[in-house]
């Protein structure tokens, strides 16, 4: 079949810079938002199937075609419309990967979601790191496998036989006499070439030193494997397959006609329609559990090591510390990565646009930003809870900087979306404590950064026996106690990708970074000031942007801040762009690293702790958007959507917020709730410049503001109201009805029922239950006609409470606070509240007896 023109108006792709094709994922054929002619507000409320969460569906069973239609409709009833197929640990040797029965059951499941027209990512491992075709690129060619350089340090006063040091496979790169003292070379004329003799190495110290030694650098196999499918194969398991050698265009071609071809020839007429997309997952150069203190490397990459200006007596610093180290190194890893998108990533996105899809997935590192150049979709990846709400993750740390990494690389390369694989083991000790306000919680730290894909790590086929619900837990999906209510989820995500897609976000701030680092402390104050900002990589200032006049522009972005956290490994392309942008009236703010000589960055500004960043910048430029009262918990992301400004406001704390929002921006202001789907009235507050906006924000909860500035404001302003002298976050609604006795308990299925309020595990037989109890009360109201709310509130309840007043639901309350108003439920006189608990599965899977149940206090409270 003749491979498609990913520029042709039928492929579904939009040319972007670089002359590297853009898929949009096709619009669909119910409900495609830019070709249906819906309003914003029909979109939003309704958003298009084209935004629908696509996970992680873990194969890891003995699968059949009937389960795998029976889940996929599963799927398609909460709102999931897509699915990535991940081959996984638990599928038996009956199943060979890339077998013909294997790819019986991949064309089932891609035939049945285009009957449901659903989204299908492929994914081109099994299990990851991606590359090897499950050993099979090795396998006939030994050659093919993943290598490394190491550097063996002899004693220099020795004679040495390369025969004896050589292994079968290995290659000597090059053989230094190193003069080195407790692991530092002594001075730059203290490392010579040596010649081999006779195949052996002879070396006499030009001064007669006793310090001088022999360092050879031996081309090796790293022997890394990555993770199999079958039982056997996992890490430091016999079986494991070996990685291949990325950094080698044949073995990659071959990983690409065993795998890439293989599903073409099978699914091509899927391609460009149900199949939107491959998916590579952190391609690893060396391979898992691969020999320590390895360099990736290849036959023949000497000549790049030295064509970005390295010697051959730089190979020591690779290793040891010496006065030019650092620049050896950043020139070694920029020949890497070079070496790694030209073998590797280049040609699996020619491969994906020839076939009219595209290529997505996620470099191995969380700030490698540089890798995603050929990525149609950029992403990255949110695991192991490297990233969370607890202990400063969700700003500190090289990881924090992973949503902004995926969102900016697309803004910048104009793609028009980015994804993240989001939630692999991020419950709390990475097993299935994940609780679904957490989940809430990633997914806001997520959209916020821009990011506008959402793939959930992951869904599993199976999860039966410790083999599959150990492994890389938890299920996030159908085998969850979130699924009868994942509709809101699903439909949460599409609304907020269906926001930050197609729209600009608006910042003058830009952040220097470079290809594999992006700055977190001088963007820490940033977030906490409701200040934002996008990274933006030295080699796109210096050979993309657009400089002048004070301002640096790229892909539709101005910006008139450049942020340099300094640590002085930069090009000197990046400073002359940097002084030019400032001898144009830019600005130019430097957080001064301590040790760093930071002299050669020019700056307008020099700081010399990140906290002085903001009122910095508020010497530069106005804001946008202002909290009045001050919250380092609150993040802000405003964008431009047709015309119209958008304030996307998430709180990423703990406790409640209230207060005001000024925002620069006029027209017409609404509150929009992605959560519910609800658009209404802002409540204004009165204001001497701009507009002011009164807000509360519960834990785990977001809200968007839009501003309409074509349409006159048609909400009123509301006077501040006269609040006690208590702070406004601190006031609350007055106790009407304590409801702390009468409850019944019934709890099928459990070895005994909870004795009322309280935690389950109080009880020894209930430490580690997992399930739903339902409790029953009743109360009385003498006044039940009011326009007040009353909100029932449950205190502490874990995890999930599906509220019913009177036999009609309430609410389902997935995370805290717990509270519903039940004023529509209630009547005069006698009432009933039934309130079913369904608990952490965490208890079950992982035994570790966490609080359960509806503990309370239980109250009525009017407000």
């Amino acid at each position: 079949m003749a491979s498609r023109s990913v520029c042709g108006r039928g492929a579904g792709f939009a040319c972007g810079p670089n002359n590297r094709g853009s898929p949009h994922l096709q619009e669909k054929r119910k409900g495609g938002s830019r070709l249906s002619g819906q309003t914003l507000e029909q979109q939003f409320r309704t958003p298009s199937d084209e935004f629908t969460p696509i996970p992680f569906w873990f194969w890891n069973d003995a699968l059949t075609e009937g389960e795998l239609i029976r889940q996929i409709g599963g799927f398609a009833d909460k709102g999931v419309n897509g699915f990535v197929i991940h081959p996984r640990m638990g599928i038996p040797e009956s199943i060979p990967y890339l077998s013909d029965r294997y790819m019986d059951l991949v064309e089932t499941a891609v035939k049945e979601a285009s009957r449901r027209r659903m989204t299908v990512f492929l994914y081109d491992e099994a299990m990851y790191p991606s590359g090897s075709a499950k050993g099979l690129v090795v396998e006939g060619n030994p050659e093919y496998a993943s290598r490394g350089l190491k550097m063996t340090i002899l004693d220099g006063t020795v004679r040495f036989e390369l025969a004896e040091l050589l292994e079968e496979g290995d290659t000597l790169v090059a053989a230094l006499a190193v003069r080195v003292r407790e692991g530092r070379v002594v001075g730059e004329q203290a490392i010579v070439a040596l010649e081999p003799a006779g195949g052996a190495i002879d070396f006499e110290a030009p001064d007669g030193s006793g310090d001088w030694s022999i360092a050879l650098f031996i081309e090796t196999y790293s022997k890394g494997t990555i993770r199999g499918v079958h039982v056997g194969e996992d890490d430091g398991e016999p079986n494991a397959p070996a990685a291949a050698d990325l950094l080698n265009p044949q073995a990659v071609a071959k990983f690409i006609r065993l795998t890439h071809d293989r599903y073409y020839g099978r699914l091509a007429r899927y391609f460009g329609t149900t199949i939107q997309a491959v998916f590579t997952d952190e391609p690893d150069m060396l391979g898992r559990r691969h020999r320590k203190g390895l360099m990736p490397w290849t036959a023949g990459f000497l000549e790049l090591f030295l064509a970005e200006g390295n010697r051959l007596t730089d190979l020591p610093k690779l290793w040891l510390e010496a006065e030019t180290s650092a620049a050896v190194r950043a020139r070694y890893r920029k020949a890497v990565r070079k070496r790694l998108v030209a073998s590797y990533y280049k040609p699996l996105a020619d491969w994906c646009e020839q076939h009219g899809i595209g290529l997505t997935g996620h470099p191995e590192a969380s700030d490698d930003i540089g890798l995603l150049d050929h990525f149609h979709i950029p992403g990255q990846d949110v695991v192991w809870r490297w990233v969370g709400p607890e202990d400063g993750k969700a700003l500190e740390g090289r990881h924090s900087t992973m949503a902004k990494c995926s969102s900016d690389a697309a803004r910048h390369l104009g793609r028009r979306r980015n994804l993240n694989e989001a939630l692999g083991v991020c419950g709390l000790g990475n097993g299935w404590h994940l609780t679904a306000g957490d989940m809430k919680w990633y997914l806001d730290w997520l959209f916020v950064r821009g990011v506008n894909m959402i793939c959930p790590h992951a869904f599993y086929y199976s999860v039966d026996g410790p083999l599959r619900y150990k492994e890389r837990p938890p299920d996030v999906g159908p085998n969850n106690i979130w699924w009868p209510h994942y509709e809101r989820f699903a439909a949460y995500m599409k609304r907020m990708c269906w926001l930050m897609t197609d729209s600009r976000n608006v910042t003058r701030v830009a952040v220097l970074c470079r290809d594999n680092w992006l700055p977190w402390r001088i963007v820490k104050p940033l977030y906490e000031n409701q200040l934002e900002f996008n990274y933006l990589e030295e080699r796109l200032l210096s050979g993309v942007c657009s400089i002048g006049d004070g301002e640096i522009r790229i892909a539709g972005q101005s910006y008139a801040v450049l942020l340099v956290e300094n640590e002085g490994v930069w090009d000197e392309a990046t400073l002359e762009a940097v002084l030019r942008f400032r001898k144009s009236g830019g600005s130019v703010i430097v957080l001064e690293q301590e040790g760093v000589q930071s002299g050669e960055m020019p700056s307008t500004r020099k700081i010399a702790k990140a906290g002085q960043v903001v009122n910095a910048l508020d010497g530069y430029i106005g804001r946008d958007v202002r909290l009045e009262q001050p919250c380092p918990d609150i993040r802000v992301s405003t964008v431009v959507k047709e015309g119209r400004h958008f304030i996307v406001l998430i709180h990423e704390g703990e406790s409640r917020f209230e207060g005001t929002v000024t925002a620069s921006f006029a027209g017409s202001v609404r509150r929009w709730d992605a959560w519910t789907g609800e658009i209404g009235a802002a409540e204004l507050r009165p204001a001497d410049s701009g507009t002011a906006i009164r807000i509360v924000l519960e834990r785990r909860q977001s809200v968007i503001f839009e501003f309409d500035p074509s349409a006159a404001q048609l909400s009123e302003s509301v006077p501040e109201p006269e609040l006690p002298e208590q702070a406004a976050s601190d006031v609350r609604p007055a106790t009407t009805l304590a409801l702390s006795e009468g409850w019944r308990v019934e709890a099928p299925g459990f070895p005994v029922a909870p004795a009322g309020l309280g935690a389950w595990n109080e009880q020894p037989e209930l430490a580690f239950v997992s399930g739903t109890a339902v409790y029953t009360v009743s109360f009385r109201l003498d006044e039940a006609e009011t326009d007040k709310p009353l909100l029932l509130d449950l205190g502490e309840v874990h995890e999930i409470a599906v509220v019913q007043v009177n036999g009609r639901e309430a609410g389902v309350l997935l995370w805290a606070p717990y509270r519903v108003d039940i004023r529509p439920f209630v009547r005069r006189g006698a009432n009933e509240l039934r309130i079913a608990v369904t608990s952490s599965l965490a208890n079950r899977y992982d035994r570790v007896g966490l609080p359960s149940g509806l503990i309370g206090p239980v109250r009525l409270l009017e407000g």
